[in-house]
């Protein structure tokens, strides 16, 4: 009697086991992808355009001169390379990277920074844009025309095929004659495909220095989000948005109450589907480094509370996409023991989220850049440099989500 009630009970773990067993959920597969970029190659962006395709930007450094070129994937493959423009004075950085934005039409904008004198951190804007197969001479959105930093661009496209613009402007910063100088900006303009600009504003007249600036579309409109500053040195993500033809105050989205003397280099990231917003952002309040996404349903008007992502001292550099209204996938550049990694998951509004998957392996130098993402074709993709102790070169993966 007891031997057969002892082979009853492991028939009954076996197969509770098996059933199990069928049922767990396997992490998805990093596919790596051939990329366009070849060797000695830096700086991508990844970007899905309105036209429905995606398109990367990278660049290339040969000699003296610098190369910024793209290329499209379709039906499986990267197009060919293309050159958008060469250039022998530009302002190459390792957080300030050009980038490119597509409306519609499939008519591009693409932008590089340029020196606009000797000073080190003296140089413009400099936007060109492409509707018949040809890139023209580059506009600078900025008309103040001081010899002081402008960048961190921001550039999405607007319903009506225009797009909306915001940089980080430093105008403000210049000696007054006295030695004083007067704190970063944020500036927003619109732009059409014939160069024409417009609406050119101030958003906000002190934020941090050298953060990348992030913008989506709502359903009511535009947002942009950044890294503010107080007067107190109190650096935390704020967001303004275009509301009835004007924009907002500028906004706190969360009180991590992070005060540092110096500027992170490290941005926020923001995604939009209809009425829901997505913004992930990187903080270290009381040495605590972390990683944060919240969400709002109401186009930014409100938030809910934060997710927190990652606090295993994680370096940030973030990205994030929207998969559905309530759903998003977040990168960063975090741990995996000795190692530095890029890390994604997939968080929900209501404050779950999925175990992490390691994308691959980067490193916490400068010049590995900031990581890329972007949605196409029920796949999640991403772009990175990988350093090697001579050279670099822009890699490319896939997730399926």
């Amino acid at each position: 009697m007891r031997a057969g009630v002892i082979s009853m009970f492991i028939i009954f773990i076996l197969v509770g086991c098996t059933t199990s067993n069928q049922h767990e959920v396997q992490k998805p597969t990093v596919q790596t992808l051939d990329s366009p970029a070849g060797e000695s190659s830096s700086l991508p962006y990844l970007v899905k355009g309105n036209d429905g395709k995606l398109y990367m930007s990278w660049v290339n450094e040969e000699n003296d001169s610098t190369f910024l070129r793209y290329s499209v994937f379709e039906n499986g493959t990267w197009s060919s390379p293309e050159l958008i423009k060469i250039g022998t004075d530009w302002f190459v950085n390792w957080a300030d990277y050009p980038m490119m934005s597509i409306n519609k039409k499939g008519e591009m904008l693409a932008h590089y920074l340029a020196k606009s004198s000797a000073g080190t951190y003296s140089y413009d804007v400099n936007i060109t844009r492409n509707n018949l197969n040809e890139w023209t001479e580059a506009i600078i959105p900025h008309n103040d025309g001081t010899p002081t930093e402008h960048g961190f661009l921001s550039m999405i496209p607007l319903p009506d095929n225009s797009f909306q613009l915001a940089w980080l402007d430093g105008r403000n910063t210049s000696s007054d004659g006295d030695g004083h100088h007067g704190a970063m900006s944020i500036r927003s303009a619109v732009m059409d495909i014939e160069g024409n600009l417009s609406k050119e504003t101030e958003l906000d007249n002190r934020v941090c220095d050298c953060c990348q600036t992030g913008a989506a579309i709502t359903s009511k409109g535009p947002v942009v989000v950044y890294r503010d500053r107080s007067e107190t040195e109190v650096r935390d993500m704020s967001i303004v948005r275009l509301v009835n033809g004007a924009w907002t105050e500028p906004k706190t989205i969360y009180q991590d109450n992070w005060e540092i003397a110096g500027c992170p280099v490290n941005g926020p990231r923001v995604d939009a589907i209809g009425d829901n917003l997505a913004i992930a952002w990187f903080s270290s309040p009381n040495n605590n480094p972390q990683v944060k996404v919240i969400f709002s349903n109401d186009a930014g008007e409100s938030f809910g509370d934060p997710v927190m992502v990652d606090n295993m001292s994680p370096f940030g550099r973030v990205d994030v996409v929207m998969i559905d209204p309530g759903k998003a996938i977040v990168s960063w550049l975090g741990r995996d023991g000795e190692d530095t990694v890029i890390k994604t998951r997939v968080v929900k509004s209501n404050g779950t989220y999925e175990p992490v998957i390691t994308i691959a392996k980067s490193q916490e130098a400068r010049g590995s850049g900031f990581p890329q993402m972007a949605a196409y074709n029920n796949k999640i993709f991403f772009a990175w440099t990988e350093l090697s102790e001579n050279s670099a070169a822009v890699r490319v993966a896939a997730l399926e989500i």
